[in-house]
């Protein structure tokens, strides 16, 4: 066993659950199948009580204790995927199993847990921070399964305006320069003729 594994407790599945993450998701296995040696509150002897398994490499115990404490979003697996067709697929699996949608890349399998099915695109461009991660996050928003190609042409449409926003301020640099530098030779020329004026006027007639 592991130094440290994730027990999550079902009431009564947790063979079923395991054995359908063993089969959607890759690196997960079933391990041990432990039943109990006696009666308990929730069972009789011979049931499944613990079951071991590997979810995405991550070991877990699933608990049988019956249906006194249910699931929340506080816990949640997060897979991360490479593409849509993995995105879909997952999702589709989960969902598809009597599962149920949620917001942002969030759904619940149907037995409560909660899963987050995250595209690595998405972690980089939140990551990245400043408005790349501010264009992502307003996509994400809006959607339940994560779309990647809304999620990148948000990262897209930031590359552009900021490198619209850098061109503008490259071209008006000079221009701003060449522009002060008239201003002040049209004023040096001003202050020029109205001190050759004052001259004029002050100059003693012979």
């Amino acid at each position: 066993m592991a130094k440290n594994t994730i027990c999550v407790w079902y009431d009564k599945d947790a063979e079923a659950a395991a054995r359908f993450y063993a089969a959607t998701f890759p690196d997960s296995a079933v391990g041990a199948v432990i039943r109990a040696p006696g009666d308990y509150p929730d069972g009789k002897q011979g049931d499944v009580l613990v079951v071991e398994f590997t979810v995405a490499g991550i070991p877990c115990i699933g608990l049988n204790g019956g249906p006194a404490f249910k699931h929340n979003e506080a816990f949640s697996f997060q897979i991360a995927t490479d593409d849509q067709e993995e995105t879909d697929r997952y999702w589709n699996a989960i969902v598809g199993n009597a599962g149920q949608e949620s917001e942002c890349g969030w759904c619940k399998d149907k037995w409560g847990v909660s899963w987050q099915i995250t595209p690595r695109v998405l972690s980089e461009a939140l990551s990245a921070g400043s408005g790349e991660a501010k264009r992502a996050f307003d996509a994400m928003m809006t959607m339940r399964k994560i779309d990647i190609a809304a999620i990148e042409a948000a990262r897209l449409r930031w590359s552009r305006a900021r490198r619209s926003l850098t061109r503008a301020r490259i071209c008006r640099g000079p221009a701003a320069c060449r522009s002060s530098q008239l201003a002040q030779n049209q004023r040096s020329r001003t202050q020029r003729s109205l001190d050759g004026r004052s001259s004029n006027v002050s100059r003693p007639s012979k």
